[in-house]
């Protein structure tokens, strides 16, 4: 509530922020667009949104909308209202906000999907020529040119969407010269033109290796790879969530860790199975080429553990956002499908086993007598009986890869999702530049009834967050994260410690949010603080967060 129009809006964040053409979008009380300045940064820093307004505004309640880049690169957007001189009903329908363009968001998550799974064939395929040694390899070099080829062709799609990813456009705005322009100049942009170098780079650098005269020395060209495959993953891990939040050192060099593992071992896995469907049978194959992979996918497996479990700990933040927010629940889908893959992995290791042993047991070769005249004859080996173990093994391979598919597909709607310690964890927001005291409480809880529809999240600010006397307000976002009406809402404090609550807020439906403009906090302390959410007739759920209340 203010006496007075602002001259600006400024929104603060918890971290760096990249600005869109049309970050902020303001309404007035009739429902009509503000025409506002461009957004720009505020002289606080690049945590920072801020928007010039114009010089005369109406008396009544004001709705802002806004859009911008988080640092780990995805688009996040939200909505909040004041009020000038007196509180007045917003619309009955709110002002549409910029819901998620499908056809966009299915193309970006494609991209990515197949530029996870194309890098995955790649670093696996050349892992495993270059440590399994397997006889022959004419017949792994057209799916690693496919490879190749898919990563480069997904880089280029994802450059081409980033930026109607980032403003919810159509795809069609993908060629726009605006649009690569400002792709260019953002950090995702210019770490996915990285990529492309790398990639145009290495595809030029191999046919002059093929025509030197003397080759280089076996070290020389796996240290270029090694490099070139821990470049590319730094593409991904300098942009996703780890180059956000908690530990960024730390969290990229894990996660890069955990993007090499997981494509020795998946990417492996598949040339390994496409080896073992060009070996002629029954036994064509060295057993030392699957003992070998064995070795390689045990040493990956320990890596994935290791980062996967801090990966893990440094998303979620919590044990309840395990099963509260969409990250966890992923999260818990892609744990499945690894056990899956680790039980098929287990069957493929005993196969393999067998077939060293096999391989070890097997009968020298018979010598046939030397004839009367003529040349003596080669030594002949016994023809060899059908293993059934090399048969198993091609089995479990198989099961591994589906699996390890599903595992790729995971992963990249858990690199698209918000991670549950941001999802989870409360803001403490405008800090009053005299005092350095917070002036407000927010955050925002994912909510989902189970039923059709029924998920979105609920953006609840308690100004000050003070004992005494507190304004709450409570705005509502649908599934596709534009503002939605609810039925009813109810807002209650406990405090345990003391025994006190649950105080009702008795928020009130003001056409479009909810709010009080007095809400009494009588103790300071960490209270409990419970949204029951009311979509329907027969479907609510209720969510909660702790809240810390300081005199």
């Amino acid at each position: 509530m203010l006496r007075t129009a602002p001259r600006h809006v400024t929104l603060t964040f918890t971290e760096s922020v990249g600005l869109l053409t049309d970050s902020f979008r303001i309404y007035d009380p009739r429902n009509r667009r503000v025409g506002t300045g461009p957004a720009d940064h505020a002289p606080a820093g690049s945590d920072t949104a801020r928007v010039r307004l114009p010089a005369r505004l109406a008396t009544g309640t004001y709705t802002v909308a806004w859009r911008v880049v988080s640092a780990d690169s995805h688009p996040v957007s939200g909505a909040l209202t004041f009020s000038i001189g007196k509180r007045t009903a917003a619309p009955a329908a709110p002002p549409a906000d910029r819901a998620e363009n499908r056809a966009t968001t299915a193309l970006h998550t494609i991209a990515r999907y197949l530029a996870y799974l194309s890098l995955a064939l790649l670093l696996g395929t050349a892992a495993f020529v270059a440590y399994c040694r397997p006889p022959a390899t004419a017949h792994l070099r057209t799916p690693a040119l496919a490879a190749a080829a898919a990563l480069l062709v997904s880089s280029a799609a994802l450059y081409l969407l980033r930026a109607p990813y980032e403003e919810a456009a159509a795809p069609t705005t993908a060629f726009s010269p605006s649009a690569l322009t400002h792709t260019a100049t953002t950090r995702p942009g210019r770490l996915l033109l990285l990529r492309l170098a790398l990639l145009l780079l290495a595809a030029a650098a191999v046919p002059v290796l093929r025509r030197l005269r003397t080759p280089l020395p076996r070290r020389a060209v796996l240290a270029a790879g090694a490099v070139l495959a821990t470049a590319l993953s730094l593409t991904w891990s300098a942009s996703d969530h780890a180059s956000a939040g908690i530990q960024v050192p730390v969290a990229i060099v894990s996660s890069t860790l955990h993007l090499l593992a997981m494509g020795a071992w998946l990417g492996g896995l598949a040339a390994l199975l496409w080896t073992l469907r060009h070996t002629p049978a029954p036994a064509g194959l060295p057993a030392s080429v699957p003992a070998r992979f064995s070795r390689l996918a045990f040493t990956s497996v320990t890596v994935l553990v290791v980062t996967g479990v801090y990966q893990s700990w440094r998303g979620l933040g919590s044990w309840q956002a395990l099963t509260d927010t969409t990250y966890g629940r992923t999260l818990l889908a892609k744990l499945a499908a690894v056990t899956a893959l680790l039980l098929a992995a287990a069957c493929s290791r005993t196969w393999t086993a067998r077939l060293v042993g096999a391989a070890a047991t097997a009968p020298a070769p018979v010598r046939v007598p030397e004839p009367a005249t003529g040349p003596p004859l080669p030594e002949l080996p016994p023809a060899p009986p059908a293993n059934p173990a090399l048969s198993l093994l091609r089995r479990s391979v198989l099961l591994e890869a589906v699996a390890g598919l599903l595992v790729l597909a995971l992963t990249t709607l858990l690199t698209s999702t918000v991670p549950g310690r941001a999802a989870t964890e409360p803001v403490q927001a405008a800090v009053s530049p005299a005092t350095g005291i917070p002036t407000a409480f927010v955050t925002t809880l994912p909510f989902d009834t189970g039923a059709a529809g029924g998920r979105g999240k609920i953006q609840i600010t308690l100004d000050p967050g003070h004992v005494g006397t507190n304004s709450v307000q409570a705005v509502i976002y649908g599934p596709d994260g534009g503002l939605s009406a609810v039925p009813g809402l109810r807002l209650t404090f406990t405090l345990p410690a003391q025994r006190v609550g649950p105080l009702d807020t008795k928020v009130t439906d003001r056409g479009g949010y909810w709010s009080v403009p007095s809400f009494t906090l009588p103790l300071p302390g960490t209270w409990t603080m419970k949204a029951t959410v009311r979509v329907s007739d027969l479907d609510q759920v209720t969510v909660s967060t702790p809240v810390r209340v300081t005199r």
